[in-house]
């Protein structure tokens, strides 16, 4: 577990330094209805969920969730996300196209955890009336440890900007 955890902080890391690289300007409020949201998503898996934008078109997204697939897991994941807004016109609010490259860790009872790289692909619309916005994605994911494997993730979700 102490090697599928190190793994996980380097992923994370990468992560973290290839946003801040890419990192223009600050989000303004006006374009997003805050910076940081908080909420749930529902699906495979469901649990929180976490979104901060770094600039006006990227952002991390986070979850800490529980994975009904198989055997009992916690997973945590964490993405750098870019997102265009200008794909899709909508006549109230405001609705992105997403995609990105991130990190997750299962950690499963009683079983070898898990270390996978995801690509999640999305949409998420936020409500021109208030601080809220609604997400649906998929993400492909492989697993590298404990051994190469590929599944997919995927949920709708709901998320508080402040």
């Amino acid at each position: 577990m102490k090697k599928s955890i190190a793994l996980y902080v380097v992923m994370l890391n990468l992560v973290l330094a290839f946003s801040l690289f890419n990192q223009t300007e600050k989000v303004q409020a006006q374009s997003t209805d805050g910076l940081t949201g908080v909420g749930i998503i529902l699906g495979e898996p469901t649990g929180l969920a976490g979104h901060y934008f770094l600039t006006e078109n990227t952002a991390l997204a986070a979850g800490l969730a529980w994975s009904f697939s198989g055997s009992n897991r916690l997973h945590i994941h964490i993405d750098y996300q870019i997102n265009n807004f200008d794909l899709i016109s909508v006549e109230h609010g405001k609705l992105s196209f997403y995609y990105g490259i991130g990190g997750r860790i299962q950690i499963r009872e009683n079983r070898d955890d898990k270390l996978g790289v995801r690509i999640p692909l999305g949409l998420n619309y936020f409500f021109a009336e208030g601080p809220f916005s609604v997400f649906i994605e998929a993400v492909p994911v492989l697993d590298l440890v404990p051994g190469t494997d590929f599944g997919a993730n995927g949920g709708l979700g709901f998320r508080y900007h402040f």
